[in-house]
């Protein structure tokens, strides 16, 4: 595993482009993300979102190579962060630290003052990852949701 040197002066946040596609589910699938490849994590329906005005799609890079991902939206009132991968050899150095810090900077600057996360009850990592960002669990949500078919 590359050890990659701490100092995060050289990481790169920026906006999400179509064209960074391929190496994106790339580094879903090297941070065993988990993704919907023929529903809502297609291509085309992933440029539809970049689209509509409410999403903020960043990716981190370290010397030209992509390292993480951030994936933010927002009804109006409330942000919500989704989509957030590290590299693991980048992993627990920052980075996902700085993609939901400009996210919710961004959110906030729409004035949005809320700003959550759906974690699946398996992933661990993330809920330890987003409680060290000052994130909450509410034990008084329920989270439903009505699909049209398994891969959206």
């Amino acid at each position: 595993m590359k050890v990659f040197n701490k100092n995060l002066s050289n990481i790169v946040i920026r906006n999400f482009c179509i064209e960074d596609y391929d190496t994106l589910i790339t580094l879903w699938d090297n941070a065993q993300l988990p993704y919907k490849p023929k529903g809502r994590d297609r291509r085309d329906k992933i440029k539809q979102e970049l689209n509509w005005g409410n999403a903020i799609f960043l990716v981190a890079e370290a010397n030209g190579k992509l390292v993480g991902s951030i994936l933010g939206t927002h009804d109006g009132r409330k942000g919500w962060i989704n989509r957030l991968a590290v590299a693991p050899e980048f992993q627990k150095q920052g980075i996902a630290r700085k993609l939901v810090a400009e996210v919710e900077a961004r959110l906030s600057e729409l004035g949005i003052e809320i700003v959550a996360c759906l974690i699946e009850d398996w992933n661990t990592k993330s809920m330890q990852a987003f409680e060290r960002l000052g994130y909450k669990q509410s034990p008084e949500v329920m989270y439903f949701s009505k699909r049209k078919n398994s891969d959206v």
